[in-house]
């Protein structure tokens, strides 16, 4: 198991073979993600938004971008007024 200190300012070294597990390189964004516990998991934050292409799917006919404007500006009406 690896463990890093905190520094004084918050700072905190990943260690090289987590670093190299991760994928994390300079540059790369992290996240901390909250789990239900209260504990949080660390994650690179590595991926394109090509990578979710296919996860969401949509069986209906097209929508165009004037319908999908409509719909938020709605969405965004309804939850103003609650």
């Amino acid at each position: 198991m690896s463990t890093a200190t905190v520094t004084s300012k918050g700072q905190v070294t990943i260690p090289i073979d987590v670093r190299q597990k991760l994928g994390i390189h300079p540059g790369t964004k992290v996240e901390f993600i909250e789990s239900a516990g209260g504990s949080y998991e660390f994650v690179a934050a590595t991926g394109s938004i090509r990578d979710i292409r296919g996860m969401f799917t949509w069986s209906g006919p097209p929508v165009t971008l004037e319908e999908m404007d409509d719909a938020i500006a709605a969405a965004a009406a309804e939850t103003l007024r609650s």
